[in-house]
């Protein structure tokens, strides 16, 4: 499965670096809405801290 922006959030995923943005793309993840996102990025947060 390859990793989908909906056109709705697109341009908040836009303002983020390009290496979150590819970190978030690897997951194959499916972004809707901002809460999606959200839950994408509390994500990568936690796994940085269990590092």
């Amino acid at each position: 499965m390859a990793s989908y922006v909906s056109p709705a959030i697109r341009d908040k995923f836009e303002t983020l670096s390009v290496e979150l943005k590819n970190c978030i793309l690897e997951r194959n993840v499916r972004l809707n809405n901002m809460y999606d996102l959200i839950h994408v990025l509390e994500d990568i947060v936690a796994e940085g801290e269990a590092d």
